[in-house]
């Protein structure tokens, strides 16, 4: 392979991880979350930056369902909507500052900002870093609750 045929063929990564990311965050700006659900992989990793009750390493996909997704759809009402801002990809990342407008369902607003930083693997999101206001988190969301899921 030619230097010239390995930077189209990064290109083209780079551009297919990007469109990836935008397909799914367009979904979650409309309150729909199952092409995030769909590019989620088995042994996908989500972080939670920060030293809040919610900060810390999901890993694998059921643990990432289970102990951030589930407990946050408990505090949330009505869809989540998360809308993307920008994205900047280069390479398997993609970056992602998104605006959430949500509602909690003691009717709070939980309106927060976010970073994201999106490391994709053969089309599926492998490693999600979220940055956000965590004092927000706590403030709004308090502890995250744990759901049963059966």
């Amino acid at each position: 392979m030619s230097g010239d045929d390995a930077m189209s063929s990064s290109e083209t990564s780079t551009a297919e991880n990007k469109r990836i990311i935008q397909q799914v965050f367009d979904a979650l700006a409309e309150g729909r979350t199952q092409p995030m659900l769909d590019h989620l992989a088995e042994n996908a990793s989500f972080v939670v930056m920060g030293t809040g009750s919610w900060s810390r390493s999901y890993d694998g996909k059921a643990t990432v369902l289970a102990e951030l997704f589930a407990p946050l759809r408990a505090k949330l009402a009505g869809q989540i909507i998360l809308t993307p801002l920008r994205l900047i990809a280069e390479g398997d990342h993609v970056v992602v500052q998104a605006k959430g407008h949500n509602a909690t369902v003691d009717g709070r607003a939980y309106d927060n900002t976010y970073c994201n930083i999106i490391r994709l693997e053969g089309g599926l999101i492998r490693e999600w870093t979220e940055y956000c206001d965590t004092l927000l988190v706590e403030t709004v969301l308090g502890r995250p609750v744990t759901v049963r899921t059966d």
